[in-house]
């Protein structure tokens, strides 16, 4: 097990940007405003000798308001397992009362503290550590974090304090099995209710105010014995409403995770009718060829007239979905999470099936003896032999002649074929069509001498006939 290292400190110091350049990523969302980060964020350091967790915090601003309380909950989870902690100031605001306030906090946790005096770039580097130098902590550093400078100096400084490993170091990710799924819906859906109800813990923060969580957060979950990355995704809304410059960079980053997920949730508010937004989720996941699971989530708020309401609304604007599961859950109280989460390991199996190129050909004969595409100038397609192209999704790659012409429907036909024949539920399937090049285009045949004579007969003769 890696030691851990937390990143504390007041709103907008630049802890998430100290975290993407420990990290060499762009997973943290970075803004000129303070508040952005809420959720624990975690990522893997491997610039120094030994690699070590680090934690993204949101900031500790001292006030009652409840998103705030919240997040500082989340802050003080983080400082409670981390080995060492980082105190990141802001060397352009100075020495606040907040800073002084949150360093005895931390020094009540009786662990290691490094603080790290940020944005020094531009000022008088000495005359600026000078007033940080009260804190009293012998490990005082000035850093650039947006210019990644002085984070050598940190990483000497931070190692030495780390300590051994209690575990060898496990890889995290695609190297440990596990599987991605993403969890991705409307603002208020029950997403990060969803993860807390699975864990069972409250690892992120859960609200009634739309748009709690902005970044994507990924945690690992064991259930069953099987392994999953569980991706936390901020709600998105129509594009018209999104205003705010950090609502669309968590826009991005929540397709972003649908595209690196093997799994997409959808989670739908079974209270509310079924939004032009959701159909749009489900087609862009359709599109990057997720393997899909619709999680109708506030069930046990409804009544049985609502809920055959709900389910005849459900399957009249899905229809275009009808192979992907649909799961009626509550993460609120837990009912249905069991049934959910089997139906996101068959998806997973569906989508990562590998299938066989002579197995995939007999198939394609069925299909076409059963029902043969419709004629195209007065010829039909011919569909020689098939093999597969791939996986998540399932791609079946079709050779033969005409195959330009085949209609769209002809198209959902096989799709629906394969689907039956090899039971591949929650996964879509792609179709792609080859046709074969004619060997003797652009080659012009060469008569022999013979040949040539006995042409020429057959032309005089036919002139002879027609006199």
């Amino acid at each position: 097990m890696l030691p851990v290292v937390a990143l504390v400190g007041r709103p907008n110091v630049g802890k998430s940007t100290l975290f993407n350049v420990l990290t060499r990523s762009r997973d943290a969302l970075v803004a000129d405003m303070p508040g952005v980060t809420r959720d624990r964020h975690y990522g893997i350091c491997r610039i120094g000798e030994r690699p070590f967790v680090v934690v993204d915090t949101g900031g500790l601003s001292g006030t009652e308001d409840a998103m705030d309380v919240l997040t500082a909950k989340q802050v003080r989870l983080a400082i409670a397992e981390a080995d060492v902690l980082v105190f990141v100031v802001d060397a352009r605001d100075g020495l606040l009362p907040q800073d002084d306030a949150i360093l005895a906090e931390l020094r009540r946790s009786g662990k290691p503290i490094v603080a790290v005096v940020n944005k020094t770039d531009g000022l008088d580097e000495q005359a600026v550590m000078a007033e940080f130098f009260a804190f009293g902590i012998g490990a005082t550093l000035p850093l650039s974090a947006a210019h990644n400078r002085g984070t050598d100096d940190f990483l000497r400084v931070l190692l030495p304090l780390l300590p051994a490993d209690r575990e060898p170091a496990t890889e995290t990710g695609d190297e440990d099995g596990s599987i991605r799924v993403a969890i991705v819906g409307r603002p208020n859906a029950g997403k990060s209710t969803l993860i807390n109800r699975l864990l069972g813990e409250e690892r992120l923060i859960v609200s009634d105010v739309a748009g709690t969580t902005r970044d994507p957060i990924r945690v690992p979950l064991e259930r069953d014995g099987k392994r999953y990355t569980l991706i936390d995704t901020a709600g998105i809304r129509r594009k018209a409403r999104v205003e705010e410059a950090v609502e669309k960079f968590s826009v991005i980053k929540t397709l972003q995770s649908i595209a690196a997920a093997q799994v997409a949730v959808v989670m739908i508010d079974a209270r509310e009718n079924l939004a032009d937004q959701d159909l749009t989720l489900i087609g862009y996941a359709i599109d990057e060829g997720r393997a899909l699971v619709i999680a109708i989530n506030k069930w046990d708020d409804m009544d049985a007239y609502q809920r055959d309401e709900c389910r005849r609304a459900l399957d009249r604007r899905l229809v275009f979905v009808d192979w992907a599961k649909q799961v009626q859950i509550s993460a609120l109280h837990g009912s249905g999470l069991r049934e959910l989460m089997r139906a996101v390991v068959r998806a997973h199996a569906s989508a990562t099936r590998e299938l066989v190129s002579s197995d995939l050909t007999k198939a394609l004969e069925k299909a076409y003896e059963s029902y043969q595409p419709p004629l195209v100038n007065g010829h039909a397609p011919k569909l020689r032999f098939a093999h597969p192209g791939g996986t998540n999704p399932p791609t079946i790659v079709i050779h033969g002649s005409r195959t330009k012409h085949i209609a769209p429907a002809y198209q959902r036909y096989l799709e629906n074929f394969f689907r039956k024949r090899y039971k591949l539920e929650g996964t879509p399937i792609r179709i792609v069509f080859r046709e074969g090049e004619n060997p003797y285009a652009g080659r012009k045949k060469v008569l022999t001498k013979e040949q040539q004579h006995k042409a020429r007969r057959r032309r005089s003769e036919l002139i002879k006939r027609t006199r």
